[in-house]
């Protein structure tokens, strides 16, 4: 099991009464396609995960907007929310997040806000500034050359659709306007820290696939945060891989498995590889590093990541952890979100 850092002495002492029954978890879910597969059979599976996850207490779910990628399928974050919520009752649905600068801020207040009518207080927004694809599509998306560097003005335009003050006059969203709907400021470096520090946002940080900036982004966003009317306090949500099993070693198996998937995925290019072909691109720097992304994942049995998310918590100073369940079968992620909602929320 990858170790969590030593908290600091301010994190310490400010996490002196934790108590994990007041950090909730929420799961990320990505609509994995498998191989053979249709986007179709991934969304059931979302769907399927997210009836469980309501079931045992899960606070939310959070899709992904990305784009060109085979084995991903939440390119549309916002249809896809709407299938989950009209098949559950009161779990929370997001996203995890929308990238803000492949669109425009009032099409993005009208489809949340059409989102916030039809499911009324269970709708939340997270938005970020990446592309969430290669650049070949970044073109084809329309995606304006320095789209990003709006990002800021962008949310803060975004914000006013959905509140009650429009930020272009004579414009208003409509479904959207007056919905308010949740605002978070997903990133992985200092950019986003900084950003949701300054508009009293909650901020979710990409530690499951992005570990290096963790600890120094929670310590800028917290220690520079400008309370807001909505948020007078700092807000943190910190995303955390998780292969929970009945056994440890049917845990490792599992996690060996994801970790040689994704390096197959990431870095073989398409390419048919052999397992021995596999094993040396593993043990290349290039597979090295992917698998450095996964620094944070929590593996074992039940009491063995309770334990492990104990201490990234008060590593990471979370209010919430964001799982990204690491299972290679639909089955094994079932039981992983089971276990872990057991030992977590008893």
């Amino acid at each position: 099991m990858t170790d969590a850092s030593t908290p600091s002495t301010e994190a310490q002492r400010k996490k002196a009464h934790y108590n994990r029954k007041n950090t909730p978890l929420s799961l990320i879910d990505f609509a994995t396609v498998y191989k053979g597969e249709r986007p179709a059979d991934s969304f059931r599976r979302s769907l399927q995960l997210a009836q469980n996850a309501e079931r045992l207490g899960y606070k939310r779910i959070w899709y992904a907007e990305h784009h060109n990628m085979k084995s991903i399928a939440s390119s549309s974050p916002a249809v896809l929310i709407s299938h989950i919520a009209a098949h559950t009752s009161h779990i929370n649905l997001g996203a995890g997040g929308v990238m803000l600068p492949n669109h425009s801020p009032l099409v993005i207040a009208e489809q949340f806000g059409t989102l916030a009518e039809l499911y009324p207080g269970r709708i939340d927004l997270g938005l970020g500034r990446a592309p969430g694809t290669d650049q070949i599509t970044v073109r084809a998306l329309r995606r304006a050359p320095g789209a990003a560097d709006r990002f800021p003005q962008d949310v803060q335009e975004l914000a006013g659709f959905l509140g009650n003050e429009s930020a272009v006059p004579g414009v208003t969203a409509v479904p959207g306007f007056g919905t308010n709907v949740p605002l978070y400021i997903l990133g992985s470096s200092l950019f986003g820290a900084q950003l949701a520090a300054k508009l009293g946002l909650p901020y979710s940080f990409a530690s499951h696939f992005a570990p290096a900036a963790l600890e120094q982004a929670v310590e800028v966003y917290r220690s520079t945060y400008q309370p807001s009317a909505r948020h007078p306090e700092p807000y943190v949500v910190a995303a955390v891989n998780v292969t929970a099993a009945d056994t440890q070693e049917d845990a490792e198996k599992q996690f060996e498995e994801v970790c040689r998937n994704r390096v197959r995925v990431m870095a073989a290019r398409g390419r048919t590889l052999t397992e021995e072909e596999l094993d040396m691109l593993i043990d290349s720097p290039a597979g090295q590093q992917i698998l450095q992304m996964l620094h944070y994942s929590a593996v074992g049995t039940p009491d063995s990541v309770g334990a492990y998310l104990d201490r990234f918590t008060k590593t990471a100073r979370a209010d919430e952890l964001m799982i990204s369940l690491q299972s290679p079968s639909t089955e094994q992620s079932l039981r992983s979100m089971e276990l872990l909602a057991q030992e977590w929320m008893g």
